[in-house]
């Protein structure tokens, strides 16, 4: 597989399941063997984990897209900066919707082989995403 094949498997996961919501997409991009490095609540560490992570930021921020900012690739890893937008109108971790917009980063490093993603890790900004909708709140100025 080519560089340039890679960055348009990253693409495809980005712009077809977390912006579109297209989770059958996921499928013909990433491998049933698929392993996350970083599962996230109640989300496995293989492909089906990563169907429930994108269905959960669905339903939670239906509007959801996903803005790759930066993108570099070498051998068989990619690596991005991804800008994550949308509005809170459904339950999210079992809280009810803020109806607050909310703007969030993630770094994603990503390895492949015979033409589907097969490997992640990543970290997302969880923290900046709940101060955002008002479930965590930000330090006081004396440290409160």
């Amino acid at each position: 597989m080519s560089i340039e094949e890679n960055k348009t498997i990253f693409h495809g996961v980005m712009d077809q399941a977390f912006s579109q919501g297209n989770i059958a997409a996921l499928g013909r991009l990433m491998s049933p063997d698929f392993i996350e490095h970083e599962a996230g609540p109640g989300q496995g560490r293989g492909l089906e984990g990563v169907k429930t992570i994108v269905a959960m930021a669905r339903t939670a921020f239906p509007d959801l897209h996903a803005t790759i900012e930066d993108m570099t690739a070498e051998g068989d890893k990619t690596w991005a900066r991804v800008t994550f937008r949308g509005s809170n109108t459904g339950d999210f971790m079992g809280r009810l919707p803020t109806g607050k917009t909310v703007t969030y980063e993630a770094i994603d490093i990503c390895r492949y082989a015979n033409g589907k993603m097969v490997e992640h890790w990543g970290v997302v900004d969880m923290l900046g995403m709940m101060q955002q909708l008002g479930i965590v709140s930000p330090p006081g100025p004396n440290g409160s």
